[in-house]
């Protein structure tokens, strides 16, 4: 067996190396992507400057995390909450769906339960958009910290096109990484 040559391991080396770059700047940039988070909005979800992964390839269901553009392409993470399709109300702190009541465990944490009051005001979204239902092809989203969040009760739900991606894991700072459910 005939020993290889330094330029031939190099060379070797070299390729290797090329190829885990090209291949970590592809899932880097294209299906998983780092962002930090920006405001109190998803309280107590998500903390200000908590860094997150958002994954590029997604199939959106409720109570999903998307990241999207909002209309001043501002960067924003927001729970879905409506699908196309469904009517949305809520009345004394409770979703609807289509008539449906729909428990939202989520919300089920010390910084709602001490809140005390209203969580999130009653509405319709005819009320707040016009429509009675969520457009073809648009979410519905809203913050985990309702009082202090802008969101779908303020600019109307959120095209499909404006998404970025899906969001369930948090890996920085280090005390809070966390799959999130």
């Amino acid at each position: 067996m005939k020993k290889k040559s330094w330029k031939e391991l190099s060379w070797e080396w070299f390729k290797a190396l090329l190829l885990a770059a090209i291949i970590t700047a592809i899932l880097r940039n294209f299906i998983f992507i780092p962002m930090t988070i920006e405001g109190s909005s998803m309280i107590p979800t998500f903390q200000q400057d908590d860094q997150i992964i958002v994954r590029t390839i997604y199939d959106i269901q409720r109570f999903d995390l998307v990241v999207f553009h909002d209309s001043s392409n501002r960067t924003l993470v927001k729970r879905v909450i409506g699908l196309p399709g469904e009517s949305i109300r809520y009345e004394k702190d409770q979703l609807y769906i289509n008539d449906q009541k729909i428990k939202e465990k989520f919300l089920d944490n010390n910084l709602v339960n001490d809140a005390g009051g209203i969580w999130t005001s009653d509405f319709t979204l005819e009320e707040l958009t016009g429509t009675q239902i969520v457009p073809e092809d648009e979410y519905f989203v809203l913050g985990d910290n309702r009082r202090s969040s802008n969101d779908s009760r303020y600019f109307g739900s959120i095209p499909v096109d404006s998404i970025i991606g899906e969001t369930s894991f948090t890996y920085y700072p280090f005390d809070r990484i966390k799959f999130v459910p």
